[in-house]
């Protein structure tokens, strides 16, 4: 472990056949990093020609779920009536509040020849005062998203304000996010005004401040160090964190929350068929597993 991380977390990888996914958030070490409770790293993969992800209709309650992609495309629809294909460089933030459901698949279009896909999947914890705000749908695209260039560097703020930049998408709770590329020898210093930050290498090599970073774990960063991550070849980085939350959160199947009553209603309306429809993908959902994990893949 470097000087500058309070922790580094192994995600745990979940092979599903066709592609993995790396889960580093939530832990037994560690819960959260500002609003950040959910941290999955998904591809890079391409499914055989006829097939596609399927993620059927499924529920959440208190969080906003964050999609995020660096290759390929997913169907997105909600029971709000939200129906959006997301594509690299552009965000999908979906906060779930009083409750929402979603499903996410490979588009039709994308299927004939396999999908590939490649990216992240995150959500973020509601503060106590919003937890039971309306549920809403956000779609922001590239054009939106503030571009950092230069030196071989191009970093994409996707929320928050980073290196003197804002992104428009909606924030919860001070929230920091952003995809750094980096050219091999090239190197961008890591903002150290929020409370809590991680950095997560997702390609190529890297290091911070002379140590190098393991593919895909999450390094926990000390509060307040200002630190400069390099690559030694061509990389691509996660930055994320935000506000520290005071009061904890529980997790359990799709759901979030500051009360684990509030969980136990949420499941037991969605086992009795109270939640909303998905307009356009009614047919299918994923029913509350006898040992539920913290996500559900189909």
């Amino acid at each position: 472990m470097g000087p500058f991380a309070l922790l580094i977390i192994t995600p745990v990888t979940h092979d599903l056949g066709d592609f993995k996914v790396r889960r580093a958030l939530p832990a037994k070490a560690r819960t959260m990093v500002g609003p950040f409770i959910f941290v999955d790293q998904f591809g890079p993969a391409r499914l055989p020609a006829g097939q596609g992800m399927d993620v059927r209709p499924h529920p959440h309650i208190n969080l906003s779920t964050v999609t995020y992609l660096f290759d390929g495309a997913i169907q997105h629809r909600d029971s709000l009536g939200s129906d959006q294909v997301i594509r690299p460089g552009a965000i999908n933030l979906m906060t779930a509040g009083t409750g929402i459901v979603h499903s996410e698949r490979s588009p039709a279009a994308e299927r004939a020849d396999g999908p590939s896909f490649n990216g992240m999947q995150t959500w973020l914890a509601l503060p106590d005062d919003k937890e039971e705000i309306a549920p809403a749908f956000e779609h922001v695209g590239p054009d939106a998203l503030p571009i950092i260039e230069g030196d071989g560097v191009t970093a994409r703020v996707l929320m928050g304000s980073l290196w003197g930049q804002t992104s428009a998408v909606t924030q919860h709770s001070p929230t920091i996010y952003a995809d750094i590329i980096l050219a091999a020898g090239a190197s961008l210093p890591i903002d150290a005004e929020t409370d809590e930050r991680a950095v997560m290498l997702t390609e190529g090599a890297a290091s911070l401040d002379g140590t190098p970073l393991e593919l895909f774990s999450l390094y926990i960063l000390a509060p307040g160090e200002a630190l400069t991550l390099k690559a030694d070849c061509p990389a691509r980085a996660m930055l994320l964190g935000g506000a520290a939350f005071a009061t904890p959160r529980h997790v359990w199947w799709n759901f979030v929350s500051s009360s684990r009553e509030r969980i136990v209603q949420a499941s037991d309306d969605w086992t009795a068929r109270r939640f909303p429809v998905v307009p356009g993908d009614e047919e299918e959902w994923i029913p509350i597993p006898a040992v539920p994990k913290t996500v559900s893949y189909p």
